[in-house]
């Protein structure tokens, strides 16, 4: 059980299974530093709720909710009861006072999103619900009762606007190259806000091995028994060691589209954050709480996400991270590791006729040669 089985704002039934509870958590607990730090200014923006609710005259959040009304299965006490459990028990464990209404809608392809500009509305596709089996399905529950608590509603409602306005507009040169930018700076965060709800997710579920059998299904369907859970996480190895320079910049262009991170990516920072002594302080009763919320400084979570992304960098393997970080020591022979990383886009160039061709492990002769005696050796002089 999630408490002593105790009534609580309609939290009537709740499984078996006794989970702790997080009475008061602020999303900030959970959240990657990029995601936070981008909530955090919003959040402290004068008169930024107006100007949102201002446009919800212009996006199309009255339509959908009819659309889910009229043309999907609401969640509920008389249907998909089990899923309603869940909904509520999520709530329940995060905290959030008010359960967002949750429906079913009818799509073979495996998906769940909270939307919405003044009440946040989940939806799960039963291509999803076919999918997944009750703990890997309570953890999807959670991630999207953490994107209601942290108000990732509201962006993402904006981001489908904007993508569709963008192919309206395609036609008009400036104005999409305009709303692109907007919407792939969206994407940027909103990449990083599904690791912050992947994290709320393990919160509400707290079964580490469900949710990577949930992010392995969305990869690969339901054939548990031909998948492995440590050998998908190899796979985010590969994936991120793997290849040369040119892998990198593909790696870029293949994520610049999507609003989601790669799957194996999710299950990799997923089970990283599971170890981190972030998670532990939580689980053990230590987290900020949402009464503290408007003494965060900006300036503060704009410093805990940029050393967020230095870290990154640093501890990456990719290759262009790696290269980065040698510029950034200054290391030597930066130069030949940036030709071998792109080796093969060009053939190298033929000796010159009558030079004879260089040992592969021979060195070149001018760093052979000893600095004369009265010159001080490298290292040692100024400017070194």
């Amino acid at each position: 059980m999630s408490d002593d089985g105790h009534e609580r704002n309609g939290h009537e039934r709740v499984p078996s299974r006794r989970r702790k509870r997080f009475p008061g958590i602020s999303s900030r607990a959970y959240e990657h530093p990029a995601d936070r730090s981008a909530l955090v200014a919003l959040r402290r923006l004068s008169g930024f709720d107006t100007v949102f609710k201002a446009l919800s005259g212009l996006l199309p959040e009255r339509s959908l909710r009819l659309l889910f009304l009229s043309d999907s299965v609401r969640v509920s006490d008389q249907q998909f009861t089990h899923l309603n459990d869940m909904l509520r028990d999520a709530c329940y464990i995060l905290d959030l006072e008010k359960v967002p209404p949750m429906y079913v809608t009818q799509d073979p392809q495996p998906n769940a999103m909270c939307i919405g500009l003044d009440e946040p509305i989940i939806v799960v596709t039963t291509g999803l619900v076919e999918l997944l089996d009750e703990e890997e399905m309570r953890a999807v529950v959670g991630h999207e009762v953490g994107h209601a608590l942290s108000g990732h509603s509201v962006y993402r409602t904006i981001l489908l606007f904007l993508t569709s306005l963008a192919l309206k507009v395609a036609w008009i040169p400036l104005g999409n190259l305009a709303i692109l930018a907007i919407v792939t700076a969206l994407r940027e965060w909103f990449r990083k806000s599904e690791l912050s709800a992947d994290r709320a997710g393990l919160l509400v579920g707290q079964d580490l091995r469900a949710s990577m059998r949930g992010l392995m299904k969305i990869a690969g369907g339901n054939h548990l028994h031909e998948m492995n859970v440590d050998a998908f996480l190899k796979q985010a190895e590969e994936y991120e060691e793997g290849g040369d320079l040119r892998d990198s910049v593909l790696k870029i262009l293949n994520v610049l589209p999507r609003s989601h991170p790669f799957t194996t990516v999710r299950a990799a920072e997923l089970k990283k954050w599971a170890e981190s002594r972030d998670h532990q302080r939580i689980m053990d009763g230590h987290y900020p709480r949402r009464t503290e919320d408007k003494a965060t400084s900006v300036g503060d979570s704009f410093k805990e996400s940029a050393a967020s992304y230095a870290d990154d960098v640093k501890s990456s393997k990719d290759p262009l991270m790696k290269l980065v970080t040698d510029f950034a020591g200054g290391a030597g022979g930066l130069g030949g590791r940036v030709k071998r990383g792109f080796e093969g886009f060009t053939s190298a160039p033929p000796p010159k006729d009558g030079a004879p061709k260089k040992d592969a492990g021979a060195q070149d002769a001018s760093t052979d040669q000893a600095p004369p005696r009265d010159t001080p050796p490298q290292g040692e002089g100024e400017g070194a």
